[in-house]
């Protein structure tokens, strides 16, 4: 992330468009959309927004205050749309579902980087399941979904570099497959992909993942996300999983 090099909104606009089309025509995954609000850029990377857990939406506690605004309409979202709002203890940065997924039964949270391992416990006790902590070591790989990514129960894409010793060591005891990706893959965000039972969408030119995937029988669809990775964010930092 930098500000110097802006992203282009016609271009933006244009990839996210794409992805939409994308996962609600090949996938076929209804997609609701939140309302963006001015000043608020961010807002497009939504799984940072929270976590839902059945009818419980769990709001982030972002650690930066330029995005704190952004989640005043993610609550309000939810709440209209029936959900029981939960809030964290101001003091336990949580960064939603880009900090917090589930390979299979496992639930796997990154910190250290924006979310706190404090938080981690208070989430364990709402969606009744046992968390198991990973501390991120790479400021290029900020929050969890953009170095792992889960393919089903067993089986994940991750980034070994992005991890500490102990986190690799728990990765490699809890997931049956772990499937490595080179740096040059991740750092155009092959991790950060949105995931169905049978296909994969993933920011376009990441080569060797494609090739990965394809060979584990998944259909790939690659789309450019260039105007958002120079943001900090690829296809899963703009999904978040409802049911």
């Amino acid at each position: 992330m930098s500000k110097s090099r802006q992203s282009d909104w016609s271009q933006a606009q244009q990839q996210w468009s794409a992805l939409r089309q994308i996962v609600e025509h090949r996938l076929s995954v209804n997609v609701d959309v939140v309302e963006p609000a001015a000043d608020l850029p961010d807002m497009v990377f939504t799984a940072n927004a929270g976590l839902v857990w059945r009818q419980k939406f769990i709001a982030a506690n972002f650690r930066h205050k330029v995005r704190r605004g952004e989640v005043l309409y993610f609550i309000e979202w939810f709440r209209r749309n029936g959900f029981e709002i939960v809030n964290l203890p101001e003091n336990c940065f949580f960064e939603g579902e880009g900090d917090l997924l589930r390979c299979g039964e496992i639930v796997f949270a990154g910190y250290h980087i924006r979310s706190d391992i404090l938080a981690h416990q208070r989430v364990a006790d709402i969606i009744e399941s046992e968390v198991l902590s990973l501390e991120l070591t790479d400021e290029w790989f900020y929050h969890l979904d953009t170095c792992f990514c889960p393919l089903g129960s067993g089986r994940a894409l991750y980034y070994p570099a992005a991890f500490d010793r102990y986190a690799r060591e728990v990765l490699q005891s809890q997931v049956a497959e772990l499937i490595a990706v080179g740096t040059e893959d991740a750092k155009r965000f092959a991790c950060n992909a949105i995931v169905t039972e049978s296909a994969v969408v993933i920011n376009h030119g990441c080569s060797e993942a494609r090739e990965k995937l394809q060979s584990l029988g998944f259909t790939v669809y690659e789309t450019p996300l260039d105007e958002f990775i120079k943001a900090g964010g690829s296809a899963k930092c703009m999904a978040l999983t409802i049911g």
